[in-house]
């Protein structure tokens, strides 16, 4: 309740939010989101795949400076699935831009399966991991959910109907 009054924002912190699929990240990431955007902070959502991949194409046809800026102009940045595969070396370099370009002027959230005691060795390269970790880690709240079951379970209308 406390980051949902925005404060965070305010002072360029950071927001890491880690579990098991289904516990819920996306869905308090996005209600965060939604209380930046209640009180006027522009607020843009990813998943990272999906940002990456408009980076790279940016990257390809000259507007890529453009839309860096565009990100690090962003009040709060909400990236989901991160460290759902390991990163290329271009898209390590991309992320690292983003962050670098970000860091100590906006808010950033981070949704990831993966704990952040993982995220060197999925980004493989010590240093960019070192890098990219060093600007997001350390001003950042961190959320670690726990659970057995998936939320989307546990909500979903269709229930298995047992045969006699």
């Amino acid at each position: 309740m406390t980051l949902s009054r925005g404060d965070w924002i305010q002072k360029k912190q950071n927001v890491i939010i880690t579990g098991a699929t289904g516990a819920g990240k996306t869905y308090i990431a996005c209600a965060l989101g939604n209380s930046a955007c209640s009180a006027g902070l522009s607020t843009n959502y990813f998943r990272l795949s999906k940002l990456l991949e408009a980076l790279t194409i940016a990257r390809a046809d000259g507007s890529y400076g453009k839309m860096l800026i565009r990100l690090a102009k962003v009040k709060l940045l909400i990236v989901d699935d991160w460290g759902f595969a390991p990163l290329t070396d271009k898209e390590r370099r991309i992320f690292l831009d983003i962050l670098e370009d970000r860091y100590d002027i906006s808010s950033t959230i981070i949704s990831s399966q993966l704990p952040v005691e993982n995220w060197h060795e999925n980004i493989v390269d010590p240093t960019i991991a070192d890098a990219i970790c060093d600007r997001l880690i350390h001003n950042a709240h961190r959320i670690r959910l726990t659970g057995e079951e998936s939320m989307r379970k546990n909500y979903s209308s269709l229930k298995e109907t047992q045969k006699q």
